[in-house]
């Protein structure tokens, strides 16, 4: 059984929500944020963005802890959402980024959460490629890294992003194959596991996390989402990735403070903060 009470020192969540509606039913994300992630020695947080306006609440949280980061995107099942052009959307998202210094100012490190999303019904495959593909040719020309919604959409978003091979970033919450993995890494690529990884039923997804090379591997909350075992059906926070970093240190023969460091100095990289 994964230890219910490891060490959140050093810890980097490649991936989190901290603006989610889910926070408010259980007090703000202000308090899981001040009292289970930096104050218990979280070592940093990268703040996802959906959509336009979250991605300005993104913003406004990153500004009162030195240790969060702002990703800014629109993500597929937003984009089925939108009540303006998907031109009108970007312009919308680019005021917010477009430069390098509202970029510094705003601590935004990537371009995300931005991909293809096959699961939820209906949707909008035109829609979501045209989003996917604009996004990409933002992030090429601000030369950032991007965060990729993979679901259901494997072979989809393979081939898209194969179309700009000047991207790179992270396929957050992996659930490809091991194949498309190694292809992913190969060029130039990193993979994120989530809570998934500590869950009984998968399996697969520790098969791939063992074939990721350590240096392009991430972990990630996805929070308020996919919390892992024991907590699995509860609210996640950044503080309970230390069950994800214990189950990725059996799989990969390290230990629990060699994997935090691995994952943490990965995710530096990646977001340019070394």
């Amino acid at each position: 059984m994964i230890d219910q009470e490891l060490d959140c020192r050093g810890l980097f969540d490649s991936h989190a929500h901290y603006f989610d509606k889910k926070f408010e039913a259980e007090g703000g994300a202000d308090v899981f944020l001040r009292d289970e992630v930096f104050g218990k020695g979280v070592a940093a947080v990268v703040n996802v963005a959906t959509n336009p306006e979250n991605a300005k609440l993104c913003l406004t949280q990153a500004k009162k802890y030195p240790a969060m980061y702002v990703a800014l995107g629109i993500h597929p099942e937003d984009a089925q959402h939108l009540t303006v052009s998907v031109d009108e959307a970007l312009a919308e998202l680019c005021a917010l980024m477009d430069t390098r210094e509202k970029r510094k100012e705003g601590k935004i490190v990537a371009l995300g959460e931005i991909g293809l999303d096959y699961y939820w019904q209906p949707y909008d495959k035109e829609l979501q490629a045209e989003l996917f593909e604009k996004q990409l040719s933002l992030a090429e020309e601000w030369d950032l890294p991007v965060l990729i919604h993979d679901r259901e959409a494997h072979g989809d978003s393979f081939e898209t992003v194969l179309r700009h091979p000047n991207v790179r970033g992270v396929f957050h919450s992996f659930s490809g194959s091991a194949e498309m993995a190694k292809e992913l890494v190969r060029r130039g690529w990193y993979v994120s596991f989530s809570g998934v990884l500590t869950f009984k039923n998968a399996r697969k997804v520790r098969e791939v996390a063992a074939v990721v090379p350590n240096d392009r591997i991430l972990i990630e909350t996805d929070a308020p989402y996919l919390s892992p075992e024991p907590f699995r059906g509860k609210i996640n926070h950044s503080g309970r990735m230390a069950q994800t970093a214990s189950a990725l240190a059996e799989i990969l023969g390290l230990s629990y403070a060699e994997t935090v460091a691995l994952t943490a100095e990965n995710a530096k990289r990646l977001f340019d903060l070394t």
